[in-house]
């Protein structure tokens, strides 16, 4: 049963919002008290256990089961001290989401007592049920048998929901047959595929460099919206967002959201959740209003890649369900509202060395130029061979109505790097030998302002914030990620890429090197031709310009713009090459993986084209009929009172112009209901998205057009549905 918008009125007028209460305590004081940390276990855990969890986390060997079970022993006393009674392991199938099955601690014993338990099998291995998450035909609806496999990479924590609280054991998930069913195992994969292919690059500079770890930030921006109004709003229950709504007199476009003043009710809600983060050793530090109204963005401290997206995945949820204790909704989809700012993911991405440097920071001498120039143009010439593979992994069907909208970068990947090191680029790709480079240090701003104001200093590079690749001055920022993505999905394939690439550089100096160069020549000469291959990939300009679409065409960059093209991507030869010869992905891991997105896809369509025809049928449509029933009732009256036509002409002009929306809504209507039982009807999963993409979709926005239209002229009296000026502009 469906909240009608006078009860869901009626429920934000009489709802009393509870005190925040807020006490003085410093983040620092609880910071992490939720996480099976370093500090936790040097405390519970024995020198030997902990030395061999460091060595798994640090250098990846493996732990063996003696150890396991000293670690699991401690780890349940960790947890029981501090209320848990069951454990999980947490992992992230192709769904979408987060997974868990839970078990308690306490088992019956034979005298009819019980105890708590908890082994170091538990710890290593739990078995959920395989066929009833996606596979993409790696496993059939009766072969059920599927693992999960202990991550200690990244650390167990404690979840509380309401007054349970459960041990959290980051996981990959596995079939029987040893396929990976997740978004974590390859991203481990490519890390460690990462890390093989930097390190001997790092050593041509500095010899001591053992380790390259990838690190991630990531930007996750979302909106809020009352509770109330949302359950009213079917379409946001269903679909996560507004398939109608006609644009409000006041949108973003006096630009007074952005930044300013966080209302109270969403200030409290943060505060929160912020708590319940750090509780979890999530490192959230930044929060402020976003462009659109009612949209909100946070960030943390940048992180270890592989922990970094295990806390976005866990922030998420976090955020779910504390909006729920303020009676709101969290909107992650990426175009909730059409006709304001979308929501994106950046995920900024860099690279560091177990000795401590950025591979991505500029340097101050020639020598560390060259390291941080040999990674930044490896990097900018993986993004130019392998530009549709990322372009693949931020496809989704929500992703779609954002990309290219005018707060999103275009479907066309490009990178920015700013005028400071373009400059460089081009000298370096016309040096003469012995050249001196350029040092990339910063400049002072002078600000003449009385004197008052210290002087800035100045970045060697300004922000573009329409590019969907750009470097931001120690490290790439991947814009066009979407605000529902598991960053997951991206940051393998960057990892991939970028290590494919630094692959074929190392080959290519070495060659060089072998055959008489100098290693610093050879790496010019390498760098330079890269240079020069890869020029049509840079772009410093306005993204959203009609103009660089064409220029873009002129350069041979693809635009590719619907989910269904930009997966089948994964499918092409220098994919397999990538992925499948570097075992990132078996062949077959990877075409299962492209059949559940293209299933997914569609299903998405399907679901919203569904609720769609219920917007229509019986929320629209009766109250566009009701409205046409009083203008009929009130011309009536007017004839049965003597007045003349011209007396009633407006109303009789307004029935007619509502029977001609009704008609040609409803036609579209049908035509799309039409489109999406021939779509039902194709069994191979790439076909039937693009049918959905090509033949169902585009009757949207025509339907739309219409229900909006009847929606600006409807009385608030009868209709329905929240609209967008009550869903904005929460307080």
């Amino acid at each position: 049963m469906h909240t009608t918008r006078s009860q869901a009125n009626a429920k934000v007028l009489s709802r009393t919002f509870k005190d925040v209460k807020v006490s003085g305590t410093r983040i620092s004081d609880f910071y992490g008290i939720n996480v099976f940390n370093e500090d936790s276990m040097r405390k519970h855990l024995s020198e030997e256990a902990y030395l061999s969890v460091q060595a798994s986390i640090q250098q990846g060997t493996k732990i063996d089961r003696k150890v396991a079970d000293q670690v699991a022993a401690s780890m349940k006393a960790w947890a029981m001290d501090k209320g848990a009674t069951h454990y999980t392991h947490w992992f992230q199938p192709l769904t979408g989401a987060t997974a868990e099955k839970h078990d308690s601690f306490f088992i019956p014993t034979a005298e009819g007592k019980g105890l708590e338990s908890f082994s170091g099998g538990a710890l290593v291995q739990q078995e959920p049920d395989a066929s009833s998450f996606p596979s993409g035909g790696i496993r059939s609806t009766f072969e059920a048998r599927g693992y999960t496999a202990w991550d200690p990479s990244s650390p167990a924590f404690i979840m509380e929901i309401g007054h349970g609280k459960t041990l959290c054991i980051p996981t990959i998930f596995v079939s029987y047959t040893g396929e990976a069913l997740d978004n974590k195992a390859p991203l481990l994969k490519s890390l460690n595929f990462l890390e093989n292919a930097a390190v001997p690059v790092c050593q041509y500079f500095d010899k001591n460099v053992t380790k390259v770890t990838a690190t991630l930030g990531w930007e996750q921006e979302y909106f809020l919206v009352d509770e109330a109004m949302f359950h009213a709003r079917p379409d946001l229950v269903l679909c996560g967002r507004t398939l109608t709504g006609h644009a409000p007199a006041k949108g973003q476009q006096l630009e007074d959201h952005y930044f300013g003043s966080i209302p109270e009710r969403s200030y409290n809600f943060m505060i929160d959740f912020e708590t319940e983060c750090h509780k979890l050793g999530i490192p959230v530090r930044t929060r402020h209003n976003e462009v659109a109204p009612g949209q909100f963005e946070c960030a943390p401290m940048f992180e270890e890649c592989n922990l970094a997206v295990d806390h976005n995945t866990l922030l998420m949820d976090v955020m779910e369900k504390i909006a729920r204790k303020h009676h709101l909704r969290v909107l992650f989809h990426e175009k909730p509202f059409a006709g304001v700012n979308g929501s994106g993911k950046h995920n900024n991405w860099s690279m560091g060395t177990d000795t401590g440097k950025n591979l991505l920071s500029p340097g101050k001498t020639p020598r560390t130029n060259l390291q941080f120039l040999t990674f930044f143009i490896n990097t900018i010439k993986a993004v130019h061979e392998g530009a549709d593979l990322l372009r693949a992994s931020i496809a989704s069907a929500s992703n779609d109505h954002r990309l290219g909208a005018n707060e999103a970068p275009p479907a066309i990947i490009s990178v920015f790097i700013g005028g400071a090191l373009r400059h460089v680029l081009e000298e370096i790709e016309n040096r003469v030998d012995g050249k001196a480079f350029d040092e990339l240090e910063k400049a002072d701003l002078k600000l003449d302002i009385h004197n008052k104001i210290p002087d800035l200093m100045l970045d060697n590079t300004d922000r573009n914030r329409t590019s969907p690749f750009a470097f931001t001055g120690n490290k790439f920022e991947f814009r066009a990620v979407g605000s529902t993505a598991n960053c997951a999905r991206p940051m393998t394939v960057l990892n991939c890429i970028v290590a494919n690439q630094l692959k074929a550089f190392r080959t290519e100096v070495d060659a060089m090197i072998k055959g008489g160069e100098k290693k610093d020549s050879a790496i010019l000469i390498v760098l330079r031709r890269y240079i020069s291959e890869c020029k049509a990939i840079l772009f410093e300009g306005d993204n959203y310009s009609d103009e660089w679409h064409a220029e873009a065409a002129r350069r041979g960059l693809n635009n590719i713009k619907t989910t269904p093209e930009a997966l089948e991507m994964y499918l092409t030869e220098k994919a397999h090459n990538i992925f499948v010869d570097n075992k990132i992905f078996s062949e077959r891991e990877l075409h299962a993986r492209v059949e559940i997105e293209m299933e997914e896809y569609a299903k998405k369509i399907q679901i919203e084209a569904r609720v769609l025809s219920e917007l229509v049928y019986n929320f629209i449509l009766p109250a566009a009929v009701t409205y046409q029933n009083e203008l009929l009732d009130n011309i009536a009256k007017l004839k049965s009172a003597g007045v003349g036509e011209s007396a009633y002409a407006a109303q009789l002009t307004m029935v007619m112009q509502m029977s001609e929306y009704l008609n040609n809504m409803r036609n579209s209507l049908e035509a799309m209901i039409e489109e999406r039982k021939k779509a039902n009807a194709i069994e191979d999963a790439g076909e039937r998205a693009k049918a959905y993409c090509t033949s169902v979709k585009p009757h949207f926005d025509v339907i739309r057009k219409y229900a909006d239209y009847i929606e600006r002229y409807a009385p608030d009296s009868v209709w329905p549905l929240p609209k967008y000026r009550e869903l904005l502009f929460v307080r």
